[in-house]
C-alpha cells in the first residue's frame, strides 16, 4: 500500500546513449553499385527502410541504423535518415534528431522540404517551439531553403505554445523572403489573432487575403465566427456570417455559441434556416445540440433531436453517444447510460479515452467506484489506452471517499505505465494522505512536484491546509500557507477560510482576526463561507457582541445570511442563556425569507430545557411538528435528558425532606 520512492515518481522513458558515433569516413568514397551486410547479402535502400519503419522498439532501430551506417554494408540515403529522423521524432528525442542533421550535413546529403517539415512537428510535439524556431534560421545550412509550407508549420508550431509575439516577425520575414502566402498561411495567422482575442485585426486579415487574390475558404470564416461566439458576441458573428456564402461549419461555430449561452430553442431555428436555404445539417450540427441538451439534463428531448438525425440519414458518432452517456449521468440515471455504452458496442463504435473517461467519471460520480475500476481494467485490452484525467478521475474517487489503498494502488499503475500525473493528482493523492493523518508523506509528495517540474497550485495547498487544521495542525498549516506565498502561489479565499476555521477552532481569536485584517489589506473579498466561519468561531468563545458587528457588516456588504448563519448565532444565544433573543432572532429569520429548520429548533429546544423547563420547550416542539418538522434523534435526546434530570431533581429533594424530617 505504500508509494512508491520519490525516484519512481519520475517519468521513466527509454533512451539510447547520446551521442551515438556515426562512421564519417565513408564519405569520400565512391558510391558502390553492389552493396553487402558482411553476410553476402545485398542491402538494398527499401530493405532498410522496411526494416527501419517496422521495428517499434527506438532502441533496436537506433543499434540498426547505426551499425550499418558505420559499416562498409550500406550507404544511408536521404530517405532512410527521414525514416530515422521520424521515429526519433515521435519519441521526441531531439537531440538525436539535431545529431542526424549535422552528420546529413557532414556526409552532403541535403535536407528535404519534408524532413525539415517533420523536424519542426517533432519539436511543437515535445513543445519546444523556440528550438524549432532555432533550428529554422540555420535551414541554409543543411541545404535546404524555405518554402511557403516549411513556414506554415513552423508558424503553427509557434501558435500551438501562445508565442503570439514572434509569429508577426516570421509572417513579415516571409514576406521578405518573397514567399508567396497561402490559404493555409492565413488561416493559421487568423487562428493566432483569434486566439489572442484580436477579433478586428482578423477581419482586416480576411480583406487582405481577398485583395492578394487568395479568397477565404469555410476554415478561414468559421474561425473568426467560433470565436465571437466564444467572445460571447453571437450577434455579431451572425451579422459576419451573412456577409459570406453559407457553409456548414459556420452554421455549427453559429449553433454552437448559441448552445453555450442556453439559447437552444434558438439553435433550432438556426437548424431550420439551414434546411429553408438547402444547408444539410451534418453529425456535428446534431450532436451540438444534443451536447447542451446533456448538459442542462434534457435527455428526453435530446433523443428526440437523435431520432431526427436518423430521419435525416445521420448516423451517430462516438461524440454523439458520449454526450448521451454525459447525460444520463447527470441525472443519476446510470442503468439508461450503460444501456448507452451497450449502444455504442453493439453499432460497432469504437469508445476513445474521451468516452471512457466519461463512463468511469458518471460510475465514480454515482457511487460505482468497483464498477468504473472493472470498466478502467478492460481499456487496454480493448485497444485504449488509459490518459493523466482516467487515473485523475478514478485518484479523486477514492480520495473522496477516504480509499488509501485503492488510491496509492491506482496511482503506482500509473507511475508504472509510465504517465506523468498532473496537478489535478497530486492535489487529490495530497488530499487522501491528509484525510488519513499522513502529512509528512503529503508533505514530501508537493515537494516531489517541483522536482517533476509539476508546480503545486492554490487547490494543492488548500487540500494540504484543510488536512492540516481539521487535524489540529494549525501552527504547521500557517507555516504552509507561509511557504506557499513564498513559492509565488497566492491564497485566495478558500484557503483563508480553512485557516480562520482552524484558529476559531482551537480558540485562537486574536490570530484569527489579524488574518482577517490581512485579507482586507490584499483585498480578497469575503464570501458567505467566510462570514459563517468567523461567527461560528465567534460563538464557540462566547463573544456575542462581535457577533453581531459580523453579521451587519455581512449585510451591508450584499451578502445574505443563510441557514447556516442564523442556526449559529442562535445555538451561540442559547448555550448562554439567552434563549428570549435566540427566540427573537428565530423569528426574524421568517422575516429574512429563511425557514426555521430541525437545527433551528433542537438548538432552541435544547436553550429552553437548560435555562426554562420542559414545558416552554414543549411549546417548540409542538410549533415545529405543525410546521411539518419531525424530530430527530437529536431532539428527543434533549428532550429525554431533561426530563431525566427534572426527575432525579425531584427525587433528590423528597429524599432530602424525608431525611430532615426524621432527624
Amino acid at each position: 500500500m505504500n508509494l512508491k520512492e520519490g525516484c519512481s515518481l519520475l517519468l521513466k522513458i527509454r533512451r539510447p546513449v547520446v551521442p551515438f558515433v556515426l562512421n564519417t569516413s565513408k564519405i569520400l568514397q565512391p558510391k558502390q553499385e553492389s552493396i553487402s551486410d558482411g553476410t553476402g547479402n545485398r542491402l538494398r535502400e527499401s530493405d532498410v527502410l522496411k526494416r527501419l519503419k517496422q521495428e517499434r522498439d527506438i532502441t533496436v532501430a537506433l543499434e540498426y541504423f547505426k551499425s550499418i551506417s558505420n559499416s562498409e554494408a550500406f550507404k544511408h540515403s536521404q530517405l532512410t535518415y527521414q525514416a530515422m529522423i521520424e521515429k526519433l521524432g515521435e519519441e521526441k528525442l531531439m537531440d538525436c534528431v539535431q545529431y542526424l542533421l549535422h552528420q546529413m550535413k557532414l556526409e552532403g546529403i541535403s535536407c528535404s522540404e519534408e524532413i525539415f517539415i517533420n523536424v519542426i512537428d517533432s519539436y511543437c510535439r515535445a513543445g519546444a517551439a523556440e528550438q524549432a524556431l532555432k533550428t529554422f534560421y540555420r535551414i541554409q545550412d543543411f541545404g535546404c531553403k524555405p518554402t511557403v509550407k516549411i513556414y506554415n508549420h513552423l508558424l503553427d508550431a509557434l501558435l500551438n505554445e501562445n508565442r503570439f509575439q514572434i509569429i508577426n516577425p516570421i509572417y513579415n520575414n516571409m514576406k521578405k523572403d518573397g514567399i508567396e502566402l497561402n490559404v493555409f498561411t492565413y488561416n493559421i495567422l487568423l487562428k493566432a489573432l483569434c486566439k489572442n482575442n484580436r477579433v478586428d485585426a482578423a477581419h482586416k486579415l480576411l480583406v487582405e487575403m481577398s485583395n492578394k487574390g487568395c479568397p477565404p475558404d469555410a476554415v478561414s470564416y468559421t474561425t473568426i465566427v467560433s470565436t465571437l461566439c466564444r467572445l460571447g458576441k453571437v450577434n455579431q458573428a451572425r451579422e459576419l456570417a451573412i456577409g459570406f456564402a453559407p457553409v456548414v461549419p459556420v452554421y455549427n461555430a453559429l449553433i454552437n455559441g448559441l448552445c453555450r449561452e442556453n439559447k437552444i430553442q434558438d439553435a433550432f431555428l438556426l437548424i431550420d434556416e439551414m434546411l429553408n436555404r438547402g444547408i444539410c445539417p451534418n453529425v456535428v450540427t446534431y450532436t451540438t445540440v444534443i451536447n447542451a441538451l446533456c448538459d442542462v439534463g434534457a435527455v428526453m428531448l435530446s433523443l428526440v433531436v437523435l431520432a431526427q438525425m436518423f430521419v435525416r440519414g445521420f448516423h451517430p458518432n462516438i461524440h454523439t453517444f458520449t454526450s448521451l452517456l454525459k447525460g444520463f449521468f447527470i441525472r443519476g440515471e446510470v442503468y439508461e447510460a450503460l444501456q448507452v455504452w451497450n449502444w455504442i458496442i453493439r453499432e460497432g463504435c469504437q469508445p476513445n479515452i474521451v468516452a471512457y473517461n466519461t463512463l468511469i467519471h458518471g460510475l465514480c460520480s454515482n457511487e460505482n467506484p468497483s464498477r468504473a475500476l472493472s470498466i478502467f481494467n478492460r481499456m487496454e485490452e480493448n485497444g485504449c489506452l488509459p490518459n493523466v484525467r482516467t487515473y485523475a478521475i478514478l485518484i479523486d474517487c477514492f480520495s473522496k471517499s477516504g480509499d488509501l489503498e485503492a488510491a496509492t494502488e491506482t496511482w503506482n499503475r500509473m507511475i508504472d505505465s509510465s504517465c506523468h500525473p498532473n496537478v489535478v493528482v497530486y492535489t487529490c493523492m495530497v488530499d487522501v494522505l491528509c484525510r488519513h493523518s499522513m502529512f509528512n508523506q503529503g508533505q514530501c509528495l508537493i515537494e516531489n512536484m517541483s522536482l517533476e517540474n509539476c508546480q503545486p497550485n492554490t487547490v494543492t495547498f488548500n487540500a494540504f491546509i484543510k488536512g492540516l487544521c481539521s487535524n489540529g495542525r494549525i501552527a504547521w498549516a500557517m507555516k504552509v500557507f507561509d511557504e506557499m506565498e513564498r513559492q509565488g502561489c497566492l491564497p485566495n479565499i478558500t484557503t483563508y477560510n480553512e485557516l480562520l476555521d482552524g484558529l476559531y477552532g482551537e480558540g485562537n481569536v486574536r490570530e484569527a482576526s489579524m488574518l482577517v485584517e490581512e485579507m482586507s489589506e490584499k483585498d480578497i473579498e469575503m464570501n458567505l463561507a467566510t462570514y459563517n466561519t468567523i461567527i461560528n468561531g465567534l460563538c464557540r468563545v462566547g463573544i456575542m457582541e462581535e457577533v453581531l458587528q459580523v453579521l451587519g457588516k455581512m449585510v451591508v456588504k450584499g451578502i445574505k445570511p443563510d441557514s447556516i448563519t442564523f442556526n449559529t448565532i442562535i445555538h451561540g444565544y442559547c448555550k448562554r442563556g439567552q434563549v428570549k433573543t435566540a427566540v427573537q432572532l428565530m423569528d426574524g429569520m421568517i422575516a429574512e425569507g429563511c425557514r426555521p429548520d430541525l437545527v433551528t429548533y433542537t438548538s432552541v429546544i435544547h436553550g429552553l430545557c437548560e435555562w426554562f423547563g420542559l414545558e416552554e420547550a414543549m411549546v417548540f416542539l409542538n410549533r415545529m411538528m405543525n410546521e411539518g418538522l419531525s424530530p430527530n434523534v437529536a431532539t428527543w435526546n434533549v428532550l429525554v435528558s431533561c426530563y431525566f434530570r427534572k426527575t432525579v431533581s425531584l427525587r433528590s429533594i423528597h429524599l432530602l425532606e424525608y431525611v430532615l424530617g426524621t432527624a
